[in-house]
């Protein structure tokens, strides 16, 4: 739902981490992990003579995404220098694109649509430009407590394409919406991996009415997005409220503390001084290249979503769930390769393999699960090896360790009790401990669950809950027969 008065743009960050280069030179753009500024040269360093060379195939990505976002590419572009004094630019400038003083970014005019309580809202994206990363500035502490601050230029001259919004947005959780379905196609283009860190990176600027435009700078996940814009809007509001005008500045969100706090005044644009890049051609698309590259893109989750409807019968609603995700989706369609019952792999994936994840704090591909272990699971429910409430108990531990449902069954004794003269002697112990609830099943069905729970409860969840709901009327109908025959032979007084 809209919040009133609330307006949100967004600039979203993205890095092409399917390259292997750097997007001017040629250093390795693995850097998570690696010792810091050891992935670097004259030319990500900005030494003097060094001339940087772009890097075709991230031009290749940005369009195939460009195209991807309903974007018209532009034809031919140039590369601006963005100057500024912050250290984690080495050269005291940012090689990015402009789109004023003759400047032309890599694509403007796209949009994507998102859908949030059946409402489908088309968001606006103002422009794509393609640019250089910066580098890692690492902080003791809070960044506004940190007694000094250490850099890591590893990062600095990774290939990011920068994807602008119009002001569209009217709440935290359409911003977060956008966010997640744009993952979804770049993960799907294959031109990016969302679950790295720092890979998506999202500047949010935020205005209520009557106030003044604030920008929050790097956040990096969906669900801090939403929280960083909620505290914004509250912290804003406030200040509206006592009369006390919103400074127009650039904010820090600080994820231990759940708070904005100050960064600096916001630069206007003047303050880059912003000019062509002296050493870089300007960049000629024909219309074979562009033709080209949409040519060889993969299937978007769009598409993906409405084959997943008509290929396999799913609702809508599960095939948006599982698109929303490439490793999702890919995992699903993995599983139905291999046992043809999709709708049921999607129940199980759609409920518990995700909140599993979730409380785990997991993405799929850093779980151990597979598609293989899961069909095993439903397969051994369906032949009556486990319940369900035994795959729900043994699922938490197939995505931890990756042992395979069965034999983690056998190994911890969980097979559902089948047994008629264990079950029959159980329940016997039920009934004898109960009697006011077998009073009431006489009359009451509904009574019977609370007998079916108890049996559960001292089977561990074993008892195969068919069997156990048989047995268990077939016990009250014998109760109710011996009630009856011992009034039918009492004499009458």
């Amino acid at each position: 739902m809209s919040v009133q008065g609330v307006i949100i743009g967004l600039e979203v960050h993205v890095q092409l981490t399917s390259l292997k280069t750097k997007l001017f030179c040629g250093c390795s753009s693995d850097y998570r992990g690696k010792e810091p500024n050891t992935l670097v040269c004259p030319v990500c360093l900005g030494l003097p003579g060094a001339l940087p060379v772009l890097n075709r195939k991230a031009l290749e990505y940005a369009v195939m995404a460009a195209l991807a976002l309903n974007c018209k590419v532009s034809k031919r572009m140039f590369f601006f220098r963005k100057n500024y004094f912050y250290p984690d630019m080495p050269k005291n400038f940012q090689i990015s694109q402009y789109d004023r003083a003759g400047g032309v970014p890599l694509a403007v005019n796209g949009y994507l649509t998102i859908e949030d309580q059946n409402r489908v809202k088309k968001i606006r994206i103002s422009r794509i430009h393609l640019e250089e990363d910066p580098g890692r500035l690492v902080h003791l502490g809070p960044i506004d407590q940190s007694p000094y601050t250490l850099v890591d230029y590893n990062r600095a001259g990774i290939a990011l394409l920068e994807v602008v919004t119009e002001p569209d947005f009217n709440s935290p959780k359409e911003a977060r919406l956008f966010l997640q379905k744009l993952r979804s196609i770049l993960e799907h283009l294959g031109v990016f991996d969302g679950s790295l860190e720092g890979a998506m990176r999202c500047d949010a600027n935020i205005s209520l009415e009557g106030g003044t435009r604030v920008e929050i700078k790097n956040i990096t996940s969906f669900k801090e997005v939403e929280r960083a814009l909620n505290f914004e809007i509250l912290r804003q509001r406030d200040l509206l409220e006592k009369g006390i005008s919103v400074k127009r500045e650039t904010r820090h969100w600080d994820e231990a503390r759940r708070i904005t706090v100050s960064l600096r005044t916001k630069e206007e644009e003047q303050d880059y001084r912003y000019f062509p890049e002296p050493d870089l051609v300007p960049i000629v698309l024909s219309e074979e290249f562009i033709k080209d590259v949409k040519r060889r893109m993969p299937e978007l989750p769009e598409a993906r979503m409405r084959r997943f409807m008509l290929s396999y019968g799913l609702p809508r609603y599960d095939a948006e769930v599982l698109v929303s995700s490439k490793d999702l989706a890919d995992f699903f369609e993995e599983c139905v390769k291999i046992y043809n019952k999709p709708k049921k792999i999607s129940n199980w994936m759609m409920s518990d393999l995700l909140r599993c994840l979730y409380e785990n704090n997991l993405e799929l591909k850093e779980s151990k699960i597979t598609p293989q272990s899961l069909v095993e699971m439903i397969q051994l429910i369906e032949e009556g090896t486990i319940s369900v409430k035994i795959a729900k108990k043994i699922l938490p531990t197939m995505i931890l360790t990756g042992r395979s449902p069965r034999e983690i069954v056998e190994s911890e004794g969980l097979t559902k009790i089948t047994s008629r003269k264990l079950l029959s002697e159980l329940i016997a112990t039920v009934f004898r401990e109960n009697p006011k609830a077998v009073r009431d099943a006489l009359t009451n069905e509904k009574a019977v669950h609370f007998l079916v729970g108890q049996l559960m409860k001292k089977t561990k969840g074993k008892a195969d809950p068919a069997l156990a709901n048989e047995m268990i009327k077939e016990m009250l109908e014998a109760v109710r027969r011996k009630e009856g025959s011992s009034k039918a032979s009492t004499p009458s007084q």
